[in-house]
């Protein structure tokens, strides 16, 4: 896809496929259960894959866009980390329920929620679904929970939806995202134990991206993480959280295993976080790692590798197919950026709503 290199991390400016990578990345499609995942797809799936991917890259660079210019002072990205989001997302069924965490901003709209929303919440926009209260958004009509600034608070949550799915017999899943730290929380302990106990139909993806807010992840964790879906005597699936491919095979195989009544399932999904926590420390977050670090990671790059192996599965005529889908995706979200834009002027908060739909106990 086109460079931004005002926006892109450094080390993407100059990408080009590397092939050791690129054989690697390939050498997977041989594998049964992503051989399922595309058949399932077929060539309408993989390009709804693309796009998606293209949404997320360019909803995030709007944002950082934004940042810059001083239209809002932070954002929250997932830049390198699209394909843990996106891949999941169309592994899922009408009907599933998804918990992202902010970083996965991108599971809200391919869910169907409209991206102006995510747009609007960061503008704080009276015309928002979160009437300019919050930028946690979500709506439960496409089946997307609001996220919660305390990273693994929704793996409990998610084991309500779960267990309510249960209880109704329905052939539904939930599916949340943690990040590798949030592994040590309560909440993801509470709502994990739950689900193994019920055998809740519950996803779990390990977001492993490295990282902490701003502390590098112990290596002593791999092991710790490799073993945590055995520790809740659950089933645990790993992918390559930059093969998009890998994970939607690995999501549609968990489904598959919560509807035969056998979950909960807990993925290990390995990726890297290439700018900071948020907007404000990407500075300080490029110093926790070498640059040997960024430029490895740089070359597993999710969309650029997802790209050139579609060009060589379309038998190298796919380029200009590419660019039209890349160009299309781009002027819509282009457009919903602007339409928000315009909100911001026109749709300002209403002060006297701000305490509409919050509830306090005796």
């Amino acid at each position: 896809m086109k460079i931004y290199p005002a926006y892109d991390p450094p080390e993407y400016r100059e990408w080009q496929p590397d092939p050791k990578v690129m054989a690697d990345y390939s050498a997977r499609m041989g594998e049964p259960e992503i051989e399922k995942s595309l058949q399932s797809l077929g060539e309408d799936g993989l390009e709804n894959l693309y796009r998606g991917l293209i949404r997320s890259r360019i909803h995030d660079i709007t944002l950082k866009r934004w940042v810059r210019t001083g239209v809002i002072t932070k954002a929250w990205l997932g830049t390198g980390e699209e394909a843990v989001t996106v891949g999941a997302c169309h592994a899922l069924g009408d009907g599933d329920v998804v918990g992202p965490m902010i970083r996965n901003a991108a599971a809200t709209f391919e869910r169907g929620l409209p991206m102006e929303e995510s747009f609007r919440s960061y503008l704080a926009t009276g015309d928002g679904v979160t009437k300019g209260r919050d930028l946690h958004f979500g709506d439960l009509k496409y089946g997307v929970v609001a996220p919660i600034s305390h990273v693994g608070d929704l793996v409990p949550v998610c084991a309500g939806f779960a267990l309510s799915f249960q209880l109704r017999q329905e052939q539904k899943v939930a599916l949340t995202w943690v990040g590798d730290g949030s592994t040590r929380t309560g909440a993801v302990h509470e709502g994990l134990s739950l689900a193994s106990a019920r055998r809740l139909p519950l996803i779990v993806m390990v977001q492993d991206n490295a990282v902490a807010l701003g502390t590098r992840r112990d290596p002593r964790l791999d092991d710790s993480l490799r073993g945590m879906a055995a520790s809740y005597g659950v089933t645990g699936l790993e992918c390559d959280g930059n093969h998009i491919l890998d994970v939607h095979a690995c999501v549609r195989q968990a489904r598959e295993i919560c509807v035969a009544g056998e979950g909960p399932v807990v993925i290990l999904a390995r990726t890297f976080r290439f700018g900071g926590h948020a907007t404000h420390d990407e500075a300080e977050a490029r110093a926790i790692f070498s640059s040997e670090d960024f430029s490895g990671w740089a070359l597993k790059e999710p969309i650029g590798c997802f790209e050139s192996w579609l060009r060589d599965h379309r038998g190298g005529t796919g380029s200009d197919q590419l660019e039209q889908w890349e160009a299309e995706e781009t002027a819509k979200v282009e457009a919903l950026a602007e339409n928000a834009l315009a909100s911001k002027d026109q749709s300002p908060p209403d002060p006297g709503l701000m305490l509409g739909d919050v509830f306090a106990g005796d």
